[in-house]
């Protein structure tokens, strides 16, 4: 008799999940609307660069390698050339300082310089895109170009290397790009490497490895899916970057014939030209077509991300 009168209050309010349906219709439409927006950015943009692809072809704009604002021809090939340039420079050599960064930090590292060495790399995300241009061009171009033009004469033999270095160019952006990435892949990387079980460190360090040995055989196989999402993070970063590759590519729109020529990107001309293309509705429209193609680009590579990703951290599941 007891347990029957008890039931009725022990049963659940009717609106006791009211809360979480609230919840999960709302992150639902939270998720579903920043879904529709990047569908909005990618439709308005095709609506506005629709006279340049009019003109030119969508093959003949992205793959001409032709920019000349006086005679109205605008082919993006020199401009997607120098993105890509830039932003493979800047991973080949800004993620394995990052990440060499965070396995100091992580695993070598006195505990009392941790946290402010974390705090000085961190610190390099706050610094503006501005001043590491400047900083480059008025510093690192002049004192890069003797060490640049050594390399050039040197490894001539090599391809995409040789010739004259004017100075600011793909190496000098990428350079700086390299180290706007090493916060963000860096940090990345320091939570990663700390989800290593200490359990797999433990085993190597007990069966005789060193301590690299059980950096290289427990902790970056076991971490290796969050450093590439971290690395294609940097890229994305990379790709996308505007005011301090305008200061240091050369803003030259042709395709160089080595890694230290002048070049120009899909950021950087637009924030150059358009201003003055407020007039000329072929222009403007070639601009905002350069930013679709810049659009695409980023989907793509984080679309890449997504897939190595998680091929990797399913190579690593038990």
């Amino acid at each position: 008799m007891e347990a029957v009168a008890l039931a009725p209050a022990l049963r659940r309010p009717r609106l006791a999940g009211l809360p979480d349906r609230v919840l999960r219709w709302g992150l639902t439409g939270l998720a579903a609307a920043i879904l529709l927006l990047i569908g909005f950015f990618f439709v308005r943009l095709a609506i506005e660069s629709q006279p340049a692809f009019s003109k030119f072809g969508v093959a003949g704009f992205v793959f001409d390698n032709n920019w000349d604002v006086s005679k109205e021809i605008f082919g993006a090939l020199p401009l997607v050339v120098g993105t890509l340039i830039t932003s493979a420079v800047a991973l080949v050599i800004g993620v394995p300082v990052a990440v060499a960064a965070a396995l100091f930090v992580t695993e070598l590292c006195p505990r009392r310089l941790r946290t402010p060495l974390i705090i000085t790399v961190d610190l390099l995300a706050a610094v503006p895109s501005v001043v590491y241009g400047l900083w480059g061009f008025f510093f690192l171009v002049p004192k890069l170009r003797p060490a640049e033009q050594w390399f050039a004469d040197t490894f001539s033999f090599l391809p995409f290397v040789g010739g004259h270095v004017a100075g600011p160019g793909y190496f000098v952006a990428g350079l700086i790009l390299a180290i706007m990435i090493v916060p963000i892949v860096s940090a990345i990387t320091r939570e990663v490497v700390a989800t290593v079980p200490p359990d797999h460190k433990e085993a190597a360090l007990a069966l005789g490895a060193t301590r690299w040995e059980m950096i290289r055989t427990a902790i970056l196989p076991y971490s290796r899916a969050g450093i590439s999402g971290a690395a294609m993070l940097g890229l994305g970063r990379a790709i996308g970057e505007t005011i301090a590759v305008t200061l240091l590519i050369g803003n030259a729109p042709q395709i160089g014939k080595q890694i230290f020529d002048q070049g120009y990107s899909l950021a950087a001309v637009i924030a150059n030209e358009f201003g003055e293309a407020a007039n000329d509705p072929t222009h403007r429209a070639a601009l905002i077509a350069a930013g679709l193609v810049l659009f695409v680009v980023t989907l793509v590579v984080n679309a890449a991300a997504r897939r190595v990703v998680n091929r990797r951290g399913s190579a690593v599941t038990p």
